[in-house]
């Protein structure tokens, strides 16, 4: 007799209609096969308040030899090394042959300090300042993307040396470009198509819409997700204007969707200073939950997507116009797995093949619940003597 289908225990494939693609969901038993491979160094747990020696520390000259100076909150500075020049850029040469194309690239990079504190990560630090942290993004959004030949504007957060981040000192970093880069293209591309063809029809569905009434991905998935069963879903936190969870179609193990629900909200310029500081809120629990989850500094890539820029002042209150297709939402890819030593690898299959994870979103965002909203540090916890401490242990 064949089972039937039960995707918390058979391995089976999810779509994202985000990006197209498919990740493929593995049989649960395979987390308990034996892990004799790369095991993550500890990461530091207790930094000091200030490091004379860090090139992002308040007061302390850069690796470039600019001062830093006394800065009291937020600090935003040109990248020292930026990944791209800045226009205008050179004129295009003539391809080789139509497989070799290539076009210049142009544009700014931007470093954006959290705060003073060389030890508060985005978990530790207050509500005002997370709050204080997304009035800079809106801030450096709207001065870079009005700028001429950008035209698109990213802002990122790279957080753990697994990670590739290479200074301690909590910072994001904000790319504005001459071109709209493959994975928000994609995203954007997705959002379009679906309002003209959407898999819910607009009748039937009740959750906010985009431009012109015309429905969103966005809209219509965060809409599902708020009717499922606490105890079946992937919904991590939530407030009033804010929820977090592990998408349906998540790759990386604690992989989380950060994105307004109440209304359909274009971008960082759109929101009204009440939803702010709901997304600090967000913010705030999810990232406390992550540092819970293995009592440690937890690793992440956290990004925002939005519309490529922002609107002019005199067009905010048109929500018709066409890059409004997009749904703000911030992507938090992690990289830990089973414990605060153990990640994971896309690898072999995952670059051949497919994505690929060990466990269900389910399951992964059951255990984020779990975690407390009270930071690890903040509780009597030993982690001394034991490192990989539960998440029950942290709560």
């Amino acid at each position: 007799m064949i089972d039937e289908f039960d995707p918390s225990v058979h391995s089976h494939r999810r779509y994202n209609p985000l990006t197209g693609e498919c990740v493929l969901v593995s049989d649960p038993h395979r987390l308990k096969h034996p892990w004799n491979g790369q095991v993550e160094p500890p990461q530091s747990v207790f930094l000091p308040e200030h490091d004379p020696d860090c090139f992002l520390c308040s007061g302390n000259e850069r690796a470039s030899g600019q001062s830093n100076g006394r800065y009291q909150h937020t600090k935003v500075f040109p990248n020292d090394y930026a990944s791209v020049l800045p226009p205008p850029g050179p004129v295009a040469r003539a391809t080789p042959h139509p497989l070799l194309a290539s076009e210049p690239v142009v544009g700014t990079c931007d470093v954006l300090i959290f705060h003073p504190r060389h030890d508060l990560t985005f978990a530790q630090l207050s509500l005002e300042d997370i709050a204080r942290i997304v009035e800079e993004w809106v801030g450096v959004y709207r001065r870079r993307g009005s700028q001429v030949a950008i035209k698109y504007v990213q802002i990122f957060e790279n957080k753990g040396i697994m990670m590739g981040c290479s200074n301690p000192h909590p910072h994001g970093q904000i790319w504005s470009l001459n071109y709209i880069p493959t994975i928000a293209a994609a995203e954007l591309a997705s959002l379009a198509r679906y309002a003209v063809n959407p898999s819910v029809e607009p009748s039937a569905s009740k959750a906010p819409c985009g431009p012109l009434g015309r429905p969103c991905l966005l809209c219509d998935y965060v809409h599902f997700e708020l009717g499922v069963p606490e105890d079946q879903g992937r919904i991590v936190v939530r407030n009033k204007h804010f929820v977090a969870l592990v998408p349906w179609w998540a790759v990386w193990p604690f992989e989380t969707l950060v994105l307004p629900y109440h209304r359909h909200v274009p971008s960082l310029a759109h929101l009204t200073d009440e939803e702010k500081l709901s997304l600090a809120d967000v913010l705030s629990r999810v990232t406390k939950r992550y540092d819970n989850l293995f009592c440690c500094p937890f690793a992440y890539s956290m990004g925002i997507h939005q519309r490529p820029l922002p609107p002019r002042e005199e067009d905010l209150q048109n929500t018709d116009g066409e890059d409004n297709i997009a749904h703000l939402h911030l992507h938090f890819f992690p990289p830990l797995l089973r414990s605060a030593s153990v990640r994971k690898f896309l690898v072999g299959f995952e670059l051949m093949g497919e994505s690929q994870r060990d466990f269900t979103p389910e399951l992964a965002a059951q255990r984020l619940r779990e975690c407390s909203d009270v930071h690890y540090l903040d509780l009597d916890v030993d982690t001394e003597t034991d490192p990989d401490a539960s998440p029950v242990e942290c709560q």
